[in-house]
């Protein structure tokens, strides 16, 4: 099975990243492995759903190497990332009687993963925690780096921490129940990847989405390695930048993952985190994002439609074509990735090299204009991207940005 091996700086921390089939069933064993024989109480956090379809595999492997397990069922959805949640959580381990050597293992996707972790890394100032991702999305991302926390009123993962897992298990087997939205979800934040990695991951996620179509995802090796060769994109952001520093503005940057994340944050602000799966949103980010780029003059616009192409691939996204643009960037105005009291873009030169732009290099009018046309699906590059190919493409000219 695909292995990694996260180096986390400058902590030192390491740990593995298991993926393959199977693995649910093995996850007392690698928790042994992993933990050392210290750890007699492990929580389990998931969701109801989640819990019916592996809970109890998950549990009985727990229990076979000798853990003490309880579970906690948490809601499922972006609005039960709370405060309010977390506190529950932490009473939760009190009623258990966790102790500093004990566990808390997550079984779900990222919000699941993200109350666990958060809820680890504070109570007794600091558990350790095991990550089973079962979504997608979870999986090629969230699962991966450290990052834990939740939402507030006031925006998307202002309150949180950085607390590395002790070992991450990926079950690809988990992804044959996801529901469509939630497969649509997981390859937007492939495709986002991709776009900042490099040329090789950016066309191994399209031609895959090309072969397998709107057919049913079938297990395969091919998967396995598509997932870990997107966990290995990351692992490797994170061993430079652990904590996403903020004086650092170069491409291997950790904010670079933040591609399609400043507009996705805020669709999701100003829908009450109820229309669009976090995926989903991102694939409306990229969009907007590879629409700035190209209005900046970074961004070909054959480079666009292929962005553009690649997110369709993924499948469809809900509308947002009702949402006024102006409430969006109202919202933007709350992003936890600003500096010097600017929000700090994620934007592409071409596919595989992205740049750090400051805000205030878009002018306010290029921004509304940009999201006005993302926002109802009417741009250039996806009529471009929808056309028979052969067809001759207006190139406009590529060099530094500039502000209009």
């Amino acid at each position: 099975m695909p292995r990694l091996r996260v180096r986390a700086q400058p902590r030192q921390q390491e740990y593995d990243v298991r993926i393959g089939r199977g693995l649910l069933a093995e996850a007392g064993a690698i928790a042994r492995l992993s933990l050392g024989q210290q750890t007699q109480r492990i929580v389990v956090v998931s969701n109801k759903k989640v819990s019916s379809l592996y809970g109890s595999t998950v549990i009985n492997s727990l229990k076979q190497c000798g853990y003490s397990v309880s579970t906690l069922l948490i809601g499922d959805g972006e609005r039960y990332k709370s405060i309010a949640t977390v506190e529950n959580a932490l009473q939760f381990f009190h009623e258990a009687q966790l102790e500093r050597g004990d566990t808390v293992v997550s079984l779900g996707g990222g919000v699941v993963g993200d109350v666990a972790g958060f809820a680890a890394a504070i109570y007794l100032r600091g558990l350790r925690y095991i990550q089973i991702p079962t979504t997608l999305l979870a999986q090629v991302d969230s699962s991966v780096g450290g990052k834990t926390g939740v939402n507030l009123s006031g925006g998307k993962n202002l309150v949180g921490s950085f607390h590395q897992p002790a070992a991450v298990i990926i079950d690809v087997e988990t992804l044959a129940t996801l529901p469509r939205r939630e497969l649509v979800a997981g390859w937007c934040e492939c495709v986002k990847q991709g776009a900042v990695s490099g040329r090789k991951l950016f066309n191994d996620t399209a031609n895959f989405l090309r072969t397998t179509g709107d057919s049913p995802l079938a297990i395969s090796t091919k998967l396995e390695r598509l997932i870990a060769a997107q966990c290995a994109f990351k692992a490797s952001i994170v061993a430079g930048d652990e904590r996403e520093d903020p004086a650092r503005l170069d491409g291997r940057s950790r904010r670079i993952l933040n591609f399609g994340h400043t507009i996705a944050h805020a669709l999701e602000l100003v829908t009450n985190f109820r229309r669009f799966r976090h995926g989903e949103a991102v694939g409306h980010g990229i969009l907007a994002a590879g629409e700035i780029s190209k209005n900046l003059g970074l961004l070909q616009e054959t480079e666009l439609e292929s962005l553009t192409t690649a997110v369709d691939l993924c499948g469809p996204l809900p509308s947002a074509a009702d949402l006024d643009e102006r409430h969006v960037i109202k919202a933007i105005a709350h992003d936890k990735k600003r500096s010097a009291g600017q929000v700090q873009w994620v934007l592409l030169e071409r596919i595989g090299l992205p740049r750090i732009v400051d805000g205030r290099e878009i002018s306010s009018k290029l921004l509304r204009e940009s999201l006005r046309k993302v926002l109802s699906g009417r741009t250039a590059a996806r009529a471009a991207a929808a056309r028979p190919s052969g067809r001759a493409v207006k190139k406009p000219p590529c060099g530094a940005a500039k502000k209009i």
